[in-house]
Protein backbone atom coordinates (compact mmCIF):
# COMPACT_ATOMS: atom_id res chain seq x y z
CA UNK A 1 0.00 0.00 0.00
CA UNK A 2 1.52 3.27 -1.14
CA UNK A 3 -0.07 5.40 1.58
CA UNK A 4 0.31 3.02 4.55
CA UNK A 5 2.49 4.65 7.21
CA UNK A 6 3.60 1.27 8.60
CA UNK A 7 4.61 0.04 5.12
CA UNK A 8 6.70 3.21 4.75
CA UNK A 9 8.39 2.51 8.10
CA UNK A 10 8.99 -1.14 7.13
CA UNK A 11 10.53 0.00 3.82
CA UNK A 12 12.56 2.62 5.75
CA UNK A 13 11.00 5.42 3.74
CA UNK A 14 10.05 7.04 7.07
CA UNK A 15 12.40 7.38 10.00
CA UNK A 16 11.63 5.32 13.10
CA UNK A 17 13.48 3.87 16.07
CA UNK A 18 13.67 0.24 14.97
CA UNK A 19 14.33 -2.15 17.86
CA UNK A 20 14.00 -5.49 16.04
CA UNK A 21 14.00 -6.70 12.47
CA UNK A 22 13.88 -10.11 10.80
CA UNK A 23 12.95 -11.31 7.33
CA UNK A 24 9.19 -11.02 7.98
CA UNK A 25 8.81 -8.81 11.07
CA UNK A 26 9.90 -5.36 12.18
CA UNK A 27 9.40 -3.62 15.54
CA UNK A 28 9.76 0.07 16.35
CA UNK A 29 8.96 2.50 19.13
CA UNK A 30 5.59 4.24 18.89
CA UNK A 31 5.90 7.98 18.16
CA UNK A 32 2.93 8.70 20.47
CA UNK A 33 3.54 6.26 23.35
CA UNK A 34 0.82 5.55 25.91
CA UNK A 35 3.28 3.82 28.26
CA UNK A 36 6.98 4.25 29.04
CA UNK A 37 7.64 1.25 26.79
CA UNK A 38 5.43 1.26 23.72
CA UNK A 39 6.70 -0.81 20.80
CA UNK A 40 4.77 -1.73 17.66
CA UNK A 41 5.43 -5.12 16.05
CA UNK A 42 4.32 -5.53 12.43
CA UNK A 43 4.90 -7.81 9.46
CA UNK A 44 6.90 -6.27 6.60
CA UNK A 45 4.14 -7.36 4.22
CA UNK A 46 1.01 -5.23 4.18
CA UNK A 47 -1.89 -7.10 5.75
CA UNK A 48 -4.77 -4.89 6.81
CA UNK A 49 -5.80 -6.66 10.01
CA UNK A 50 -5.89 -9.92 11.92
CA UNK A 51 -9.03 -10.75 9.93
CA UNK A 52 -7.04 -10.67 6.68
CA UNK A 53 -4.46 -13.31 7.65
CA UNK A 54 -4.77 -16.48 5.64
CA UNK A 55 -3.94 -19.90 7.09
CA UNK A 56 -0.36 -19.92 5.83
CA UNK A 57 0.30 -16.40 7.15
CA UNK A 58 -1.12 -17.41 10.55
CA UNK A 59 1.31 -20.34 10.67
CA UNK A 60 4.34 -18.23 9.71
CA UNK A 61 3.74 -14.67 10.88
CA UNK A 62 2.05 -15.09 14.26
CA UNK A 63 4.83 -17.28 15.71
CA UNK A 64 7.44 -14.85 14.35
CA UNK A 65 5.61 -11.87 15.82
CA UNK A 66 5.43 -13.52 19.25
CA UNK A 67 9.08 -14.63 19.03
CA UNK A 68 9.92 -10.98 18.38
CA UNK A 69 7.83 -9.93 21.38
CA UNK A 70 9.57 -12.53 23.56
CA UNK A 71 12.96 -11.21 22.47
CA UNK A 72 11.92 -7.61 23.15
CA UNK A 73 10.55 -8.52 26.59
CA UNK A 74 13.98 -9.96 27.45
CA UNK A 75 15.94 -7.11 25.84
CA UNK A 76 13.83 -4.40 27.50
CA UNK A 77 13.79 -6.16 30.90
CA UNK A 78 9.99 -6.33 31.10
CA UNK A 79 9.44 -9.84 32.44
CA UNK A 80 9.62 -9.11 36.16
CA UNK A 81 7.23 -6.15 36.33
CA UNK A 82 4.93 -7.33 33.54
CA UNK A 83 3.70 -6.06 30.21
CA UNK A 84 0.68 -6.07 27.91
CA UNK A 85 0.40 -7.19 24.27
CA UNK A 86 -2.54 -5.74 22.34
CA UNK A 87 -3.92 -6.19 18.84
CA UNK A 88 -6.79 -3.91 17.85
CA UNK A 89 -8.88 -5.28 14.98
CA UNK A 90 -11.36 -3.15 13.07
CA UNK A 91 -12.93 0.20 13.86
CA UNK A 92 -14.81 -0.88 17.00
CA UNK A 93 -11.72 -2.75 18.17
CA UNK A 94 -9.79 0.52 18.11
CA UNK A 95 -7.62 -0.13 15.04
CA UNK A 96 -6.46 3.21 13.63
CA UNK A 97 -3.84 2.05 11.09
CA UNK A 98 -4.94 -0.51 8.52
CA UNK A 99 -1.81 -2.66 8.82
CA UNK A 100 -1.86 -5.50 11.34
CA UNK A 101 0.19 -4.53 14.39
CA UNK A 102 0.71 -5.57 17.96
CA UNK A 103 1.44 -3.12 20.77
CA UNK A 104 3.95 -4.12 23.45
CA UNK A 105 3.18 -1.91 26.44
CA UNK A 106 5.05 -1.77 29.75
CA UNK A 107 6.54 0.47 32.40
CA UNK A 108 3.35 1.38 34.26
CA UNK A 109 0.38 -0.39 35.81
CA UNK A 110 -2.18 -1.27 33.15
CA UNK A 111 -5.86 -0.73 33.85
CA UNK A 112 -8.78 -3.09 33.31
CA UNK A 113 -11.04 -2.85 31.45
CA UNK A 114 -8.68 -1.31 28.89
CA UNK A 115 -11.16 0.67 26.78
Amino acid sequence: MDNCIFCKIAKKELSSEIVFESKNVIAFRDVAPVAPTHILVIPHKHIASLNELNTEQRKILLPEIFECIDELVEKEGLKEDGYRVVNNCGENGGQTVDHIHFHLLAGRAMQWPPG
